[in-house]
């Protein structure tokens, strides 16, 4: 064979093995990139949490709570979630309504129902038990009939909004007296132990009313059995967050692997919410927390004003925004 002949042929043989690695490259590169895309779509959870509206209609303002805005900052709070593309649920920490009537749900509801992504709530202890006769199960009943994401039958409830991810809600409202405290009674404690039990390789989110861990002092309206509530939480070492409201104040406390959320309330200064992004890698979780104000600032500097002391409710800039992580 002729030196050009096998110069040719080498130069056929380098050109379609140059081909076939430049295909191979793309090929994997793109089944990298899938990957990549597929891994964060359903490692990264994101919701709203919205605490204590005390929606009412045609109320006036109290000396704390900006009871007669109350429909006007929930409707901007619900339009700056929908404002989003990626929120997988948006949930209410209580206190929906100020007054327990079934009338208040019943105008609630049709606002709520703008949002664009499901939606649930723990109860408080304005929704039940502070002057009105809407018992538990017509609250529930009156919000399944009108939430088609919402099919539960008993005031706490656990459900799977992502792959390895768990959200439990709990019910720790005191409803045979007139009082602001909590409690969680030891059959609901029973029922925690053993979702957290089938839940240990799972990032676990839980929400509810009154806090376990109080942002600030308060004996009147602290849980009485936070202690029993925190020393059960705090026993497993899964990343754990635990979203709390009813105190209308802005806290974030970190213990080892538990994260402690306490969260403004949108009826009284700072008229605030919270959007949570939740990263999960192999060896950590990533919590972003994005503060989200009241664009009514009319209304904000009303209720400034109101406030007994407004650095108290709006905390520090790392209780509003920031980053933690929890190790795994």
């Amino acid at each position: 064979m002729s030196r050009h002949r096998k110069n040719n042929k080498r130069k056929k043989e380098g050109f379609f093995a140059k081909l076939f690695n430049g295909f191979v490259t793309l090929m994997l590169s793109a089944a990298m990139l899938w990957g990549l895309q597929a891994y964060s779509s359903s490692a990264n959870l994101k919701f709203a949490q919205v605490s204590d509206v005390h929606f009412m209609q045609d109320s006036p303002n109290t000396t704390f709570k900006m009871i007669g805005e109350a429909p006007r900052l929930l409707d901007d709070a619900i339009e700056q979630i929908n404002e989003y593309n990626d929120i997988d649920f948006t949930i209410f920490t209580g206190d929906l309504i100020d007054k327990s009537f079934e009338k208040e749900l019943k105008a609630f509801l049709p606002h709520v129902e703008k949002l664009n992504m499901p939606w649930y709530f723990a109860f408080g202890n304005h929704d039940r038990c502070v002057g009105g006769y809407l018992t538990t199960l017509v609250y529930l009943d009156i919000v399944r009939n009108s939430n088609p994401d919402f099919k539960f039958k008993k005031s706490y409830y656990s459900f799977v909004p992502k792959k390895n991810y768990k959200v439990i809600v709990l019910d720790n409202i005191i409803t045979n007296e007139i009082t602001s405290n909590g409690y969680i009674d030891e059959t609901q404690l029973k029922w925690l132990k053993k979702e957290l039990d089938s839940s240990k390789d799972d990032i676990v989110l839980i929400f509810m009313h009154v806090p376990v861990v109080e942002p600030f002092a308060s004996p009147n309206h602290k849980m009485r059995n936070a202690s029993a509530l925190k020393q059960l939480i705090e026993s497993y070492s899964n990343p754990i967050g635990v979203f709390q409201g009813h105190y209308h104040a802005a806290k974030i406390t970190q213990h080892d692997n538990v994260l402690y959320v306490s969260s403004p309330a949108l009826v009284s200064y700072p008229n605030a919410f919270r959007v949570v992004t939740i990263e999960n890698y192999k060896d950590k979780v990533v919590f972003n927390f994005e503060w989200k104000e009241t664009r009514e600032k009319t209304i904000q500097k009303m209720a400034k004003i109101m406030a007994f002391s407004g650095s108290i409710y709006s905390g520090e800039d790392k209780d509003q925004s920031g980053i933690y992580e929890v190790k795994k």
